[in-house]
């Protein structure tokens, strides 16, 4: 049994061998994530840039009116829930690198995630109201 155990790992490339060890797991994913959600932003952050400018010095009902626009409301929606997607993941990567206890680090991602998910539901809630 041994001696199959050892011919079977001399048999496997280096990569073979390590893979799915090591800290990383799922790191590919989170990087990934990060920069599928800044591409997404870029146009929406250019788009919404845009808008508030064209906004600027407009009544309160002219702004109402134009968040209550389906398109501007779903692009809204889409800005503020993949920019706290965005902001949740890049703080949580700052928290891994920095923070040195296992507990901090824990309760720091977590406190970031519950965060912003709770300002991601009361902007949409905001955008909503509006909306409906």
């Amino acid at each position: 049994m041994a001696n199959e155990y050892a011919n079977n790992t001399t048999m496997r490339s280096p990569l073979g061998r390590v893979r799915g060890l090591g800290s990383a797991k799922g790191g590919t994913h989170h990087w990934w994530m990060q920069r599928v959600t800044s591409i997404a932003l870029l146009p929406l952050t250019i788009w919404f840039a845009l808008s508030a400018a064209s906004l600027a010095g407009a009544s309160y009902e002219t702004t109402v009116a134009w968040i209550g626009r389906p398109w501007n409301a779903v692009l809204l929606l889409a800005t503020i829930g993949l920019s706290f997607h965005h902001t949740a993941a890049g703080v949580q990567v700052i928290i891994e690198d920095y923070a040195n206890q296992e507990w901090v680090k824990m309760g720091g991602i977590l406190a970031v995630k519950a965060i912003c998910v709770l300002l991601a539901l009361a902007s949409a809630l905001a955008v909503l109201r509006i909306a409906v």
